[in-house]
């Protein structure tokens, strides 16, 4: 078995790639394509404005500190600790804006407002 292809010899000299690959069908056989200067826009976003602000409720997410940590803290495993994320909602400035969103969408999984979801169930209840 030879392995001189392998080597990129063939015929005995070296195999070059100098120059233009040759053409496989002359120019005059190809269709002619014209440049498109201006797409279609099927879309065209509404302008934004400077001064325009995001509604309240979605506001209150960007700033929360949940969402510069590990999410991981804050959807612990059945049985797993919640205190890492309770510790962090406790110092966090959208603490009550998380419960509230939590509350108003029966979020049943993970630590919201520093409350686990049978602590959300509970304050629904009444019993906190």
């Amino acid at each position: 078995m030879s392995y001189e292809h392998l080597r990129g010899v063939m015929g005995g000299t070296p195999h070059t790639t100098f120059g233009a690959a040759p053409m496989a069908e002359p120019l005059s056989a190809r269709p002619y394509l014209s440049l498109v200067t201006e797409a279609p826009v099927a879309f065209e976003p509404a302008p934004a404005f400077e001064d325009e602000e995001l509604p309240a409720a979605d506001q209150w997410q960007d700033r929360a500190l949940c969402a510069q940590t590990d999410p991981e803290a804050f959807f612990p495993e059945k049985g797993g600790s919640t205190r890492e994320a309770k510790k962090i909602c406790l110092g966090c400035e959208v603490r009550s804006e998380c419960l509230e969103y939590a509350l108003a969408h029966d979020e049943r999984f993970g630590i919201w407002g520093g409350l686990s979801e049978r602590e959300r169930r509970r304050l629904k209840r009444g019993i906190i």
